[in-house]
């Protein structure tokens, strides 16, 4: 069997909390603790959880972006945390990232053309002008856009088709590994389902391996190949998509499921729905940290942080109890 193209193992990122005139570390904030996954070529990961719950770190960490604090990232048989300068320049030929933010991620000063040629300027792909240009007309039409745009400036485009830019920018230097970091949260109803069918057939034409990071279940489920639900910086439940919206076996995933997929699907077995926010990060809780929210829990909750438990071969949970039965009961 192939290796996997990325695989991360013990992923952690703390932020230092700091405080005083002169200021001193006092504290941390645990954003990411002990993340494990793979990701194969041509796959789709799905990174699932309520605002604030590490998702965003964890794409940011994989690009090194944000420097990860300890753990693994291992891609294409390299780790991507001891690289050099040099070898983090040739790594983002092969890494880029689609921002949440369409009207933050593009310089207005800049043209369209002046932006989806600047990666190609600074990876030392097609050093002519004649062939920048050409490069850039060939992804406006991948994104679904004319050659027109390019004498256009961010200010005169609407949020879709600056997205669309967005894209086309992070294809520019044809990477095998894209990071969309909720791609479609900013954007019109309307809009992001174009958005959504654009990212699902270009992964398809371009055979490209994605993380794709969002807060809503049912859009992840629509578009990922496989699930990971995350909390307060922890993976809850991972598997198929099948697996994890069709059969869940986490009571965190079990109230995503609860609040926006259809009411039949929510209510099989009784729906939960959470009360609070997630804790604080810098004071996470014991054992598990979804305790303090979880219908299920019981004493045995906080003496101990659950390990990932099998439901099946692509299917695991960190849960200590079995939520079939109590669903069921």
């Amino acid at each position: 069997m192939n290796a996997p193209l990325l695989s991360v193992k013990n992923l952690e990122k703390k932020f230092d909390i700091r405080k005083g005139v002169i200021p001193r570390t006092v504290g941390h904030v645990h954003a990411v603790q002990d993340v494990s996954f793979t990701l194969n070529s041509h796959e789709v990961l799905g990174i699932v959880g309520e605002s604030g719950s590490g998702k965003t770190t964890i794409g940011r960490s994989i690009l090194r972006l944000t420097e990860p604090s300890g753990g693994e990232i291992v891609f294409n048989g390299e780790d991507v945390t001891k690289f050099t300068a040099r070898q983090l320049r040739e790594y983002r030929r092969s890494a880029q990232i689609v921002f949440q933010d369409p009207y933050g991620a593009l310089n207005p000063t800049m043209t369209i053309e002046e932006i989806l040629a600047e990666p190609l300027i600074v990876q030392g792909i097609a050093k002519s002008r004649e062939e920048r240009r050409d490069r850039v007309a060939a992804l406006l039409n991948m994104v679904g856009l004319t050659t027109d745009y390019m004498t256009r400036k961010p200010t005169a485009l609407s949020g879709g088709q600056r997205q669309r830019i967005v894209i086309a920018r992070a294809l520019a230097v044809a990477p095998k590994l894209v990071v969309a970091d909720e791609p479609v949260s900013a954007l019109d109803v309307s809009v992001q389902a174009q958005i959504i069918a654009l990212l699902r057939d270009l992964k398809d034409r371009l055979g490209l391996s994605m993380i794709f990071i969002s807060h809503n279940l049912a859009v992840v489920e629509y578009f990922a190949d496989r699930i990971a639900v995350v909390y307060l910086g922890k993976i809850m439940e991972i598997g198929t998509a099948a697996e994890v919206c069709g059969a869940p076996k986490h009571p965190y995933t079990i109230a995503l499921l609860s609040a926006v997929l259809d009411p039949y699907r929510a209510d099989k077995g009784g729906r939960i729905t959470l009360k609070g926010d997630l804790p604080d990060p810098a004071d996470p809780p014991s054992g598990c940290v979804f305790r303090t929210r979880c219908p299920y829990a019981i004493e045995e909750c906080a003496m101990r942080v659950p390990e990932m438990r099998d439901a099946s071969a692509t299917h695991a949970h960190a849960c200590i109890r079995d939520i079939d039965d109590l669903r069921s009961k």
